[in-house]
């Protein structure tokens, strides 16, 4: 994709963002300061839904390389991001906020499906969000990215969103709808669902409202309505991660892989936007190729060792002709008997492994070594050495 298509940022820092970037109102301490079960898992449906933030149509982040991190800190909460697989693409995420005890394990998988008019794109991976103190574990999915091209481009979240926790027994299930097909905005970006208890499927609660603005959560029992999600007071405002001291971050960094593209991009050069993104992507694919070529030795290798040791397999099993009958039946086989018999040495290039010889007769005789002729096998000289009675 040309730089021209890019926003300043790659998708770990996106993903980040949607955790540490929180304008006012600490939503991580409300869920775990709720005194019930059921009030910290309304915090987390409500943190949930704050980690959906909008998509601008026409550009897009860059795709980060194999290996990029992305670690960033607010007040006692600290994220790290790494691009772990390149394909599939595949980002993680784990963050902890020491104060509140509380941790947090992404693991995401994009996968794009094409349907002419739109773009489909759905995440897959689970959210964990553990609160510690209580011993409670909250697993969530995210939902699809809708990408319109026709009648009315646009981007919109999409999909369900199922969240759970077997320690409290609660469940609640999300559905974002997507924008009418004209582009009518009585829908937009809506957002409805529940909260009910897992064993019985009660409802308790019905939550309504739209994702970007105010979601309210109405009680079944009484009809009052409580808003659990503001957007203007949560994600407005935001200010970009400042690098405090550049000495101190990693070469791995986001934010040092793209500079020379985010520079390019933000001083509207594109010409050297676009020489700094190809020698990001040969930089990478030049990496991706060594670590091809790697894993073809080592698996050549592995079939190589295989055969060797089919083959001397195959030679000592000859040599068991050679060992006389069993003829002191009072005497001990087992290594470490005091008999000053144990497994004899099999040399492979220098190098010594061990063959028990428990079917062996023993016998006062003394030791001898005989010598084998070496044995030539794809260019690899195997020599064998073996101790048996005279």
């Amino acid at each position: 994709m040309p730089p021209l298509f890019n926003i300043p940022k790659t998708h770990l820092q996106c993903y980040g963002e949607s955790v540490y970037c929180i304008a006012s109102g600490d939503i991580v301490s409300r869920c775990n300061r709720g005194e019930r079960p059921l009030d910290r898992f309304i915090a987390v449906v409500a943190w949930s839904i704050s980690t959906v933030r909008p998509v601008i149509f026409g550009v897009a982040p860059y795709n980060p390389i194999l290996g990029e991190t992305h670690h960033a800190s607010r007040g006692n909460l600290n994220v790290l991001l790494e691009q772990v697989s390149h394909h599939p693409p595949v980002s993680a995420l784990h963050a902890t906020d020491e104060s509140e005890n509380v941790e947090m394990i992404w693991c995401h998988h994009p996968t794009p499906k094409f349907y002419g008019t739109s773009v489909e794109v759905e995440v897959h991976g689970k959210k964990q969000l553990k609160l510690l103190n209580h011993g409670e574990i909250y697993v969530m999915n995210s939902p699809k990215l809708l990408i319109r091209f026709f009648p009315v481009p646009g981007t919109d979240w999409v999909g369900n969103v199922r969240i759970q926790c077997q320690e409290s027994g609660l469940e609640a299930e999300l559905h974002y709808k997507y924008n009418s097909f004209l582009g009518r905005r009585g829908n937009h970006r809506s957002i409805k669902g529940k909260v009910f208890e897992s064993s019985s499927l009660k409802t308790l609660y019905e939550i309504d409202g739209q994702w970007d603005r105010i979601v309210r959560m109405k009680d079944i029992n009484n009809g009052k309505e409580t808003v659990i999600y503001n957007a203007k007071e949560v994600i407005s405002g935001l200010r970009a991660p400042i690098v405090k001291d550049p000495m101190e971050i990693w070469p791995s960094e986001s934010a040092v892989v793209w500079s020379e593209v985010s520079r390019g991009i933000l001083s509207k050069n594109w010409e050297k936007a676009k020489e700094a993104k190809k020698a990001v992507e040969e930089k990478q694919k030049g990496a991706l190729e060594t670590k091809r070529d790697k894993k073809r030795r080592l698996g050549f290798l592995s079939i190589l060792l295989f055969l060797i040791a089919k083959k001397v397999g195959g030679i000592a099993h000859q040599f068991k002709s050679l060992y006389p009958p069993r003829s002191f039946q009072n005497q001990s086989n087992k290594i470490g008997d005091g008999s000053g018999l144990g497994p004899e040495p099999i040399s492979i290039q220098g190098r010594s492994t061990r063959m028990g010889r428990s079917d062996l007769g023993t016998g006062p005789e003394q030791l001898q070594t005989r010598e084998s002729p070496t044995t030539q096998t794809m260019g690899w000289t195997i020599s064998i050495s073996m101790n048996f009675t005279s």
